[in-house]
């Protein structure tokens, strides 16, 4: 695990708290005088990144993915592939078309 220092300054009275580090982060003293990171200052951060993210021809895309530690998501696998199965044993031209394929993969190995 990498640990990551970084320089804190407090917003308000502008005082470095810690330093040490190659980064510095705005952070904001609260009552109690402890510190706290500012939203605004994590909002800026991410938006600097996923500025740079885009700038290196890369666009956001949000995936939704089936969720393996549900239950039921061994016997939805089975299912599924039981149907798979099935179709490829009445699929004559698709067996046909994968021997082929297979025929045609000599040399391809050591």
């Amino acid at each position: 695990m990498r640990l990551l220092r970084a320089a804190l300054r407090c917003q308000g009275c502008n005082t470095n708290v810690a330093s040490n580090a190659s980064s510095t982060y705005n952070v904001a003293c609260n009552e109690s005088g402890e510190l706290i990171m500012t939203a605004a200052s994590v909002n800026k951060r991410v938006q600097k990144h996923r500025d740079a993210l885009r700038m290196a021809g890369l666009r956001p895309v949000q995936i939704w993915v089936p969720d393996t530690r549900r239950p039921d998501f061994a016997a939805e696998c089975r299912r599924q592939s039981r149907l798979v199965a099935k179709a490829d044993k009445r699929d004559t031209g698709l067996q046909q078309l994968m021997d082929d394929a297979l025929a045609d993969m000599d040399g391809w190995t050591e």
